[in-house]
């Protein structure tokens, strides 16, 4: 079992930036591919981006590429979303998630555990 705990989200102004953290405790973290995600209020639950377990590769959703930066620092058990230059249409709670496989996949199926979530909110 791996537990996630997400932090950082808050209320921000169009234009303006976060950083989101996500702690795991339990199995090894360095084994395993991170995402995170995003569920806006009557939608489907989306990707926004992942990173390798070497932290060597990352991927990105369209809607963020270029504004986003996920990282991972497997010394702490943390991974990271730097974003800059949000949209109200960025509003959503954002989940990170472990991947036993390790890779940069966008793909949900591909995610094993998730953490409870953290609420970002920008304004317009």
């Amino acid at each position: 079992q791996v537990q996630l705990v997400e932090s950082g989200g808050g209320l921000v102004q169009a234009g303006g930036s976060l950083r989101l953290s996500c702690t795991a405790s339990g199995r090894t973290f360095s084994n395993y591919g991170m995402g995170w995600f995003r569920q806006a209020p009557g939608k489907e639950r989306e990707a926004v981006a992942a990173v390798r377990w070497t932290g060597g590769s990352t991927n990105y959703a369209t809607a963020v590429k270029g504004r986003f930066t996920i990282s991972r620092d497997n010394a702490k058990n943390t991974v990271y979303l730097q974003m800059n230059n949000l949209k109200p249409e960025g509003t959503a709670v954002y989940y990170c998630a472990a991947s036993l496989y390790g890779g940069i996949s966008l793909s949900r199926e591909r995610y094993d555990y998730w953490g409870q979530g953290t609420q970002v909110t920008v304004s317009s």
